[in-house]
């Protein structure tokens, strides 16, 4: 009896225990249904701009005089004069002197080749009237002799040798007079166009010699930049090779733009020419553009409309700068950022916001952040420009974070 009491009791705490099993499975809480993770791509996009107006061309050179010469004394002397403005940095205009060397010799010889002048003329006078004296008396001698005048006399007779002496010595010191004039002249040194001093070595009471130098002077009008350039980059300018040096054709502009401070200023200028052969060094083509009034101070960079101020600065023989020259226009061109440009001159397109189609393009032209390219695109259009390393045609990618273009 005890031993069945104990089966029942052992079989009642098992019937409890599952029945509290079972409860517990059936009042257990359902387990959260978590959708799987989106695996397709993201991409970060731009839009594609179309391209307006001519292609940049960009390039960067060093500032230099269109004209510089050396000043130079022509004839000797002692410097009698100097004008204060020849110095280095001192602007002169043409024709202006710049030192004078002392004149007195000079006037001297001026003088004395005019007294000769006179002297030879007066000789040449007598000459003239002795030949025509001779003349006629040979004629009469002959008219006495054989009733006729005869022409068969020799030069000799008819004075004319000495008549030409007479007047070759005329002319000979009617050279040296304009001779001694021109060295007079000389002794005046004068700026031939308007200029900058670079440097100068003469002062009052030095003695310089003919063909000494003594300082050197660049024009002011203009100055050039030289931009080497590639063949890509030089190809851009329209009609480059048709362009003629110093004509003044101003068909194919460019901005020359120069730091001072904390601030950039710029000028307007030209392609004026190209050079004939490649940089041995570089292999690119160096492109001349020229900046009239370069002195007259520049525009703040990227106002078109400023004025040059007060403290505006000229545009320095010396200084580095950059050139932004206007180049070609194409029919139909696109602009985008530059990290949309893929390896094998590829941009991945996004086509209908979900799959990507790969576009070959044409480069044309690159800038710091954008390229400038020409093939199957749309304005409008987003392409890739970061979030993906590669690509298939027609993969699928999601759009998110669009640059600013």
């Amino acid at each position: 009896m005890t031993r069945r009491k104990g089966f029942l009791v052992a079989g009642g705490i098992l019937l409890a225990c599952m029945a509290l099993a079972v409860l517990l499975v059936q009042l257990r809480p359902e387990p959260e249904v978590r959708p799987l993770p989106d695996k397709t791509p993201v991409a970060i996009t731009a839009p594609v701009v179309a391209g307006v107006g001519p292609i940049p061309v960009y390039g960067a050179g060093t500032v230099r005089p269109t004209a510089e010469i050396h000043v130079t004394a022509e004839v000797n002397g002692k410097v009698s004069w100097v004008d204060p403005v020849f110095q280095s940095g001192g602007r002169v205009e043409e024709g202006q002197v710049l030192f004078r060397i002392d004149d007195a010799d000079y006037r001297n010889r001026v003088q004395q080749a005019r007294a000769n002048v006179a002297a030879q003329q007066v000789a040449l006078l007598q000459a003239e009237e002795e030949a025509l004296i001779a003349r006629s008396e040979y004629a009469q001698f002959q008219r006495r002799e054989t009733g006729a005048a005869s022409s068969d006399a020799s030069p000799l007779t008819l004075r004319e040798p000495q008549l030409e002496a007479a007047r070759a010595a005329l002319v000979r010191d009617s050279t040296l007079l304009a001779d001694a004039e021109l060295a007079l002249s000389r002794t005046e040194v004068l700026a031939p166009f308007n200029g900058i001093v670079r440097d100068e070595s003469v002062d009052e009471g030095q003695f310089v010699a003919a063909g000494q130098g003594v300082g050197r002077l660049y024009a002011s009008d203009a100055v050039e930049v030289v931009v080497p350039l590639s063949d890509a980059d030089a190809a851009l300018i329209p009609g480059l090779w048709n362009l003629r040096a110093g004509d003044g054709n101003r068909r194919v502009t460019a901005r020359v733009i120069a730091e001072y401070g904390d601030r950039s200023y710029a000028w307007e200028g030209y392609v004026d020419r190209a050079e004939s052969s490649l940089d041995e060094q570089t292999r690119t083509i160096d492109v001349i553009v020229r900046v009239p009034a370069p002195f007259a101070g520049g525009a703040l960079a990227g106002d078109n409309s400023a004025p040059a101020g007060p403290g505006a600065p000229p545009l320095l023989v010396g200084k580095f700068v950059e050139v932004h020259i206007q180049g070609i226009v194409p029919d139909r061109y696109f602009i985008v950022r530059r990290s949309a440009l893929r390896p094998g001159n590829e941009i991945w397109a996004v086509r209908g916001d979900t799959a990507l189609t790969i576009v070959p393009v044409r480069v044309l032209q690159r800038s710091d952040d954008d390229v400038y390219v020409t093939g199957a695109l749309e304005a409008g259009q987003a392409v890739a420009t970061g979030g993906i390393q590669f690509a298939t045609e027609g993969m699928a990618v999601r759009t998110t974070a669009v640059e600013a273009p």
